[in-house]
């Protein structure tokens, strides 16, 4: 594998946990509420669900934390597999990004900025709708990360500090005007199971707002002392997302009972939304222009959980195309500005036209499923990089090894059997996608010099 990279170590601590929580925090905790009351029916099982993606999501990050300080390179899981597991695993990994995984994430999250801008404009009066708006998005942000890299870090920091403001602001507002200081409708019923498949489909949607804390290592290459900035980012980060997750869902069910969640709609009127109409009111003074403003602040969560997406996803393709295991285009730097420009246009492209052609939904449960196949190998590499590596000092060893790690992987096997199990149009999506990789894999192997 690759050593060397012309790309510039220019990503400090700071913006290296903005990166975190930025891309982290996109759409999911406005939207993906609503599938899980409507899923559960019982607002303190969702809350559970909530901490139940948490609790996975944090065993996750720790362990890539371990796997980023012993090996801060390009692409993040493709090394780490390529190191552990050979080539196929790491291309197959790569291929699954490349062609749905983050050119799905972006496409979601401009589909998502796209619909809430639609709770204020006429997104449909826009020259081709608001599918052609969430492609303008999506062509436009590809287009600043043309820029150094430094560049897109900034921006997207500035937007993650906006959108930590935005969250908190919207929780305490809720909290505020709830319908009663008490949150009545956690408890209104007694609590029966709903059903192991249930939890887990909503743990899934719940994964989807935690997803993102893998792609900080995919550009590993460029975070200055990466040793240390990587584990101290990964653990602030997702611990300022879960404690922001889990003060919205709270807030939500200040001001709606489980049905007024479970009957908010991702398409046209989201949760958050929902809640903030419940709290202030439509008709007063300032209810309309209240809900303006947070749904402008919506906007900028979801774009800048994009511009982090197109930041890191475009490194794994590079990262691929330098070990030889991709078409050599890819691995060009720009002279001037030092990015992968084919990986990040190429990128912008795959994802434009998934804008173009799923839902919401459709779009971040494939890639949640898709991805997961490759967190919990990911995950088990860590065992095989510690062999391979020895007794090595590290900034970072994940806290209880192996329990930690393993316990990651077994949950993770449950969460892809159960959805293999109850949604096989889902599963055999993202597993046809990886099988198409497979013939293009081998042609680049026989072309290979």
């Amino acid at each position: 594998m690759t050593s060397d990279s012309p790309l510039l170590r220019v990503i400090g601590p700071v913006r290296a946990t903005a990166l975190v929580v930025g891309t982290i925090i996109g759409t999911g905790v406005f939207l993906k509420p609503a599938a899980m009351a409507s899923a559960l029916g019982d607002a303190t099982w969702v809350l559970l669900a909530w901490i139940t993606a948490a609790l996975l999501s944090i065993a996750g990050a720790l362990t890539y934390a371990e796997l980023g300080a012993r090996l801060p390179a390009a692409g993040g899981e493709y090394a780490y597999l390529r190191t552990a597991w050979g080539p196929l695993p790491a291309f197959l990994f790569g291929w699954m990004r490349f062609t749905i995984g983050a050119p799905g994430s972006i496409a979601s999250f401009a589909v998502g900025a796209v619909l809430f801008l639609g709770q204020s404009l006429d997104t449909a009066a826009f020259p081709g709708g608001p599918s052609a708006l969430a492609v303008a998005l999506i062509l436009i942000l590809t287009t600043l990360n043309l820029a150094t890299v430094k560049l897109g870090a900034t921006f997207q920091t500035a937007m993650t500090l906006l959108k930590v403001l935005a969250i908190a602001g919207l929780a305490f507002a809720l909290l505020g005007l709830g319908r009663s200081p008490d949150a009545p409708h956690l408890a209104t019923a007694p609590l029966g199971s709903p059903g192991f498949s249930a939890f887990v489909t909503a743990v899934l949607a719940a994964l989807w707002a935690f997803d993102g804390w893998n792609n900080l290592v995919m550009v590993g290459s460029e975070i200055d002392r990466p040793k240390r900035n990587i584990p101290l980012a990964l653990i602030f980060g997702m611990a300022v997302c879960t404690a922001l997750y889990l003060l919205a869902d709270r807030a939500y069910f200040a001001v709606l009972d489980i049905g007024e969640v479970a009957a908010a709609s991702s398409k046209s009127h989201p949760v958050a939304t929902a809640a903030l109409e419940a709290a202030v009111g439509t008709t007063s003074a300032f209810g309309p222009h209240i809900i303006t403003l947070m749904t402008t602040l919506f906007v900028v969560s979801a774009l800048g959980a994009m511009t982090g997406s197109i930041l890191t996803g475009a490194r794994v393709p590079f990262a691929m195309a330098r070990d030889g295991l991709f078409f050599s285009a890819f691995a060009r730097v720009s002279s001037g500005q030092r990015v992968p420009a084919v990986s990040i246009l190429t990128q912008g492209l795959i994802a434009s036209a998934l804008a173009l052609s799923g839902t919401f939904d459709q779009l971040t449960d494939a890639v949640v499923f898709a991805s997961w196949i490759f967190y919990g190998l990911t995950a088990l590499a860590l065992f095989k990089v510690r062999r391979l590596q020895g007794a090595t000092d590290t900034f970072f060893r994940v806290p209880l090894y192996p329990i930690l790690p393993m316990v990651f992987v077994v949950l993770t096997l449950v969460l892809l059997v159960n959805t293999i199990l109850t949604q096989p149009a889902l599963t055999a999506l993202g597993l046809g996608v990886l099988a198409l990789g497979l013939p293009v894999y081998a042609f680049l192997r026989r072309s290979r010099p």
